[in-house]
């Protein structure tokens, strides 16, 4: 006997019925939507996604905004659609991606192939007015749709494949089998800042006068200094009392004398914690007039978010289930064998068995928002690789509900996916390896990765030259010549970039075999003669004052390399078609001997032949000349000036 045949549940079919079409591959859904790509205020933002479906009709295809905007899409190759989104906000949003059977669109295509042919078009006008039938046009639009229904029953199918026909029916016409992406793609936006600055790092308590600490008042003498190089974001390493048990010396001696005054990263002491300020700098009131006097040199003042622990701190009395303890009941010193850092302790993040430590999750989220409340919006943030993840999820998005104009930076030296994991999270921009990247092979490598692959969508690298805990290897022997190269580099390749105070003095002494400072400004004060002729400041100012007039800069991922004959040489673009504003640049990374090389000018840029000419300006000098045909040469000396900087003027006219 033949079993009888299963009968299909209705809801089954109608479901797949549902989703005739099919949406794929969509450029900005990062792991599945887990989390948000990014995007900038007043930024068009590109989306792609691969529509396709059965048979040979047409299709039409748009991004849907939470309000229900639509964006249309269009074809751009075989399967592959395009839409660009601008969101005026920063703040969380979504979109969806729609398909559908574009059915007028189908049936003009047909019937003017029909009508090209000589056939008979009676049943064609039928299905057009059928059509229009489907149509519900706005008040509007009535007229025009009423005036192509009288033209279908006139049988004037001239007027119905009219251009201006098809253009209003591509608004209001009917859709056939429409087709939604399953979910919404999230997406954050962020303000300009998050992804085009200018960061300089110093620490207040060396600006005081030779053998005096430093204080808020201080720094707000410096700030011409910092807004003159063209920074944008001053940024400090914490600036809280600092504990005394354990205290370090110089050099991070284990002996401290009674004149040392500690790591700033030991943070904690009787009086207070990462809610004060250290007495010898000021008072909350003295930082409120800093952060102030920065507002009007058009500076925002930065501040590092370390979540270590004096063992001072007063949280270890008030909370103790906050730190981490040995089995003997110690508190646990923070390590990162075979370094031990005996002047801080661990928190505690988790109780146990996956149980987060809640009310100190709670604490360090009031400490962001009790400095968001003194007009801190930007935050470094320490080692956030030794934390656990959902913990920094659940803080940016608890700062980000009252502050969405906040910025974090992500200060993780570690293994790739994490650095990614944590950009996914929601730090808005990232270190990365520059500091390590020295040959123009490894940066090429290197910076493809950071422009092409995924990562572009979702980390943000902020190319900082160095760090006070990070002496580059490069610089301690490439004399001036190198400083300045790395930090044309680093201003040029990146939409973030930054320096700690003293590269632009060409500060190189280091504590072998370690690329870390001799004589750190971590244990000491430092006073620096900011007029020292070894300054590099004019090349400093020269690379902000390109980045700010020129748009071509304001989106790292248009960053392009192309070829030249010597391997010392890095050789790039940035070009930005919109506004027409192309930049070259060549970097002679060799600090010790000059070249003279070949390079090609990237006519084919510009639909150019190989032989064609190009006016040129010198982005330096600002003299112009033109370029004839696509080989060319070029020497540079690192001794006079190691790199040159040029600006196209393609015809048809350029920025």
């Amino acid at each position: 006997m033949r079993a009888a045949k299963k009968k299909t549940a209705p809801s089954r079919i109608e479901g797949l019925a549902a989703s005739r079409l099919a949406i794929e591959n969509i450029s900005h859904e990062i792991d599945g939507g887990r989390f948000a790509a990014k995007a900038v205020a007043g930024k068009p933002l590109r989306i792609e996604a691969d529509l396709y479906g059965d048979g040979h009709e047409t299709f039409g295809a748009a991004l849907v905004l939470p309000d229900g905007t639509e964006a249309p899409m269009s074809r751009v190759a075989n399967d592959r659609w395009a839409a660009e989104l601008v969101f005026e906000e920063a703040g969380p949003t979504s979109f969806g991606v729609i398909a559908w059977r574009d059915l007028w669109r189908t049936w003009s295509r047909d019937t003017a192939k029909k009508r090209d042919a000589g056939q008979d078009l009676s049943v064609e006008l039928q299905e057009g007015r059928l059509l229009l039938d489907r149509v519900s046009p706005g008040k509007g639009d009535a007229a025009a749709v009423k005036a192509l229904a009288k033209a279908a029953e006139k049988g004037d199918i001239d007027r119905l494949l009219s251009d201006e026909a098809g253009a209003l029916m591509a608004r209001i016409g009917p859709r056939g089998d429409q087709t939604r992406y399953p979910r919404d793609i999230p997406l954050w936006v962020d303000r300009e800042r998050a992804a085009f600055s200018a960061w300089y790092e110093l620490f207040p308590r060396s600006m005081g006068e030779p053998g005096r600490h430093g204080t808020f008042r201080d720094v707000i003498a410096h700030l011409p200094y910092v807004r003159d190089l063209g920074f944008d974001v001053l940024y400090f390493p914490p600036i809280h009392p600092i504990g005394r048990t354990n205290r370090k010396g110089k050099n991070n001696s284990l002996t401290a004398g009674p004149d040392d005054v500690g790591s700033p990263y030991a943070i904690g002491s009787p009086e207070g914690g990462m809610d004060a300020v250290h007495p010898e700098l000021g008072t909350m009131a003295d930082f409120d007039a800093l952060v102030a006097a920065a507002r009007e040199h058009d500076l925002e003042i930065a501040l590092d978010i370390a979540l270590n622990a004096s063992p001072d701190h007063p949280w270890i009395t008030e909370h103790p289930d906050w730190f981490e303890r040995r089995p003997d009941g110690t508190i646990k010193y923070a390590e990162n064998p075979p370094k031990k850092y005996e002047d801080i302790v661990n928190f505690r993040y988790y109780l146990g068995n996956g149980e987060a430590n809640a009310p100190f999750w709670e604490a360090i989220r009031d400490l962001f928002l009790f400095w968001a409340d003194h007009g801190v919006k930007c935050f470094r943030v320490d080692n956030p690789h030794t934390k656990p993840f959902p913990f920094w999820e659940w803080i940016i998005d608890e700062v980000r509900a009252s502050h969405p104009d906040a910025i974090f930076l992500s200060e993780a030296f570690t293994r790739p996916k994490i650095m990614k994991r944590l950009a996914k999270l929601g730090f808005n921009q990232s270190y990365t390896y520059y500091t390590w990247r020295n040959t123009a092979g490894e940066l090429t490598e290197y910076l493809t990765e950071l422009t092409t692959e995924e990562c572009r969508l979702y980390m943000r690298p902020n190319f900082f030259t160095n760090t006070p805990d990070i002496n580059p290897y490069f610089n301690h022997d490439s004399g001036r010549p190198g400083f300045r190269t790395r930090a044309i580099m680093a201003g040029s390749l990146s939409g973030n970039w930054g320096m700690y105070s003293g590269f632009e003095l060409c500060e190189a002494d280091w504590l072998p075999p370690k690329d870390e400072y001799l004589n750190s400004e971590k244990y000491e004060l430092k006073h620096r003669d900011f007029d020292s002729p070894a300054s590099i400041a004019s090349d400093i100012r020269l690379i902000n004052h390109i980045r700010r007039d020129n748009p071509a800069m304001k989106d790292f991922t248009n960053l392009k390399f192309f070829r030249v004959h010597d391997e010392r040489v890095l050789y790039y673009g940035r070009f930005d078609a919109e506004s027409r504003n192309y930049l070259l640049f060549h970097v002679l990374i060799d600090p010790h001997s000059p070249s003279e090389f070949g390079f090609e000018v990237p006519l084919w840029e510009f639909g150019l032949p190989d032989d064609a000419s190009i006016e040129v300006e010198d982005a330096i000098h600002g003299n112009r000349f033109t370029w004839h045909g696509k080989d060319h040469r070029l020497s540079l000396d690192p001794h006079q000036r190691p790199y040159a900087i040029w600006k196209l003027h393609p015809p048809g006219g350029a920025r």
